[in-house]
């Protein structure tokens, strides 16, 4: 169906050509007045013809000219009705649409970037030079650096980060390096840098995190969460003790004990003595935490090492029916072998108590060489760490165990960094995997 703005718009071109002829036959015929006539009829006519086709090409030229120059404030409702524009105005409306949708992921980005304490620089590369894309707030306040626009200029405010950057030729790096500010103490910072690329533009991205601030956050948050462990178990034990012993001063007050009062004076004597025994056990545990001995290493077998402490754990394997697979190697590495034994026996004992309600029961042990380390990994088919619980199996006197004392994987993992190596874990539906490094 032809639309109604290009049927009249036909409709004038055939009268124009019929006028045009018109004119020329009556000037033909000497018919002056009505050539003059027709004449003004063809005029009329074009000027008709022209403003319809400059009002047409106005609209496009419009809204092309809006598009391109990102402007979608114009109005075109009272063109809605005309069909030859519904495409145009379709694209404009679906442009404009898309551009709203950037700008509040823009929005959304930007005050992300701006919240998180970390340090966010993004190049983007013009010509042989680079020029700052984005800068933001954490990297501006913390560095006491204004948002400059090129990288030569931030050479001048942070040359200790911009040389470790040019040395390595903007490329991918992960270290750690140190920046004064403001002439205050030195501080330690995370780099991590990487380059992409996306349509045809080149970004070199430059993370930095304070590793100071990281550290008062993981202590901080150690010490409350110990805290909470702490005043827990103290309160479990001070709160009866206060208990019984406001009871034993009101039997004392009384002038005749009845056999009844001695026997719950016993009784309060003796609680009261279990509670005492818990606390010293407690504070033991935890002087054993704080006060763990350096470590003296010697050359000792790892494969033999692990044998060793199977033999001593066979009865409780034998008894729980627990099937041990160890493929470990051969080799020597520097330890206290008793403090590693314990931690060997540590990590048996949870896998043991991971397996009591397994359909399948087995501990498996096994070793990679890497990068100069050895990774031991000590599995089970157990049901894994529950999700919950997951960022506190480290945590001092934490324990699920009714007869657990909550330090083993404490211990352990004291040890294990004292021998300049870390204990981590993984955890999945098909068991637990607990993985120790240790440096040759």
């Amino acid at each position: 169906m032809i639309p109604k703005h290009y049927f009249s718009l036909i409709i004038h071109l055939i009268v124009l050509v019929l006028s045009i002829t018109l004119t020329l036959v009556l000037f033909h015929k000497d018919y002056v007045y009505s050539g003059v006539f027709c004449i003004v009829l063809v005029v009329l006519q074009l000027y008709f013809v022209f403003t319809a086709i400059n009002d047409t090409v106005s609209v496009y030229d419009k809204t092309i000219s809006a598009i391109l120059n990102n402007d979608y404030s114009a109005d075109y409702t009272k063109h809605k009705d005309n069909q030859q524009y519904q495409m145009l105005f379709r694209l404009y409306t679906t442009l404009k649409t898309k551009r709203n949708e950037q700008a509040s992921e823009s929005l959304v980005y930007n005050t992300l970037l701006n919240t998180i304490e970390t340090g966010v620089l993004i190049l983007k590369k013009s010509g042989d030079d680079w020029i700052i894309f984005l800068m933001n707030d954490y990297f501006s306040n913390h560095f006491m650096v204004p948002k400059v626009s090129r990288w030569t200029y931030l050479k001048k405010q942070l040359p200790t980060l911009c040389s470790v950057v040019e040395e390595r030729d903007f490329r991918d790096i992960k270290t750690s390096l140190q920046i004064r500010i403001d002439q205050q103490d030195v501080q330690t910072f995370v780099l991590q840098t990487s380059r992409t690329t996306t349509f045809g533009e080149e970004y070199y991205i430059i993370l930095l995190d304070s590793i100071q601030k990281v550290v008062e956050k993981k202590e901080k948050e150690a010490w409350i969460n110990l805290m909470k462990v702490i005043s827990h178990e103290l309160m479990n034990s001070i709160t009866p003790i206060r208990s019984l012993t406001q009871n034993l001063n009101e039997l004392m007050q009384q002038e005749n004990l009845s056999q009844e009062d001695l026997e719950d004076i016993r009784e309060s004597v003796t609680t009261i003595l279990h509670r005492s025994d818990h606390l010293q056990h407690f504070v033991d545990s935890y002087r054993q935490l704080a006060m763990l001995p350096s470590p003296h290493k010697e050359n000792t077998d790892i494969q033999q090492l692990i044998a060793t402490t199977l033999q001593l754990m066979q009865p409780l394997l034998k008894k729980e029916q627990i099937t041990i697979t160890n493929t470990v190697e051969k080799r020597w590495l520097p330890m206290d072998k008793l403090q590693i034994e314990q931690v060997l026996i540590n990590l048996f004992t949870n896998s043991i108590y991971a397996l009591k309600e397994a359909p399948e029961r087995t501990i498996s042990i096994t070793s990679v060489a890497k990068n100069n380390r050895i990774f031991l990994t000590i599995s089970d088919t157990g049901s894994g760490i529950e999700k919950e619980i997951q960022d506190k199996i480290f945590l001092p006197f934490f324990t699920t165990r009714k007869d657990g004392a909550g330090i083993g994987l404490t211990l352990s993992k004291n040890i294990i960094e004292a021998h300049g190596g870390y204990l981590n874990y993984q955890s999945e539906s098909s068991g637990t995997h607990f993985v120790i490094c240790f440096i040759e």
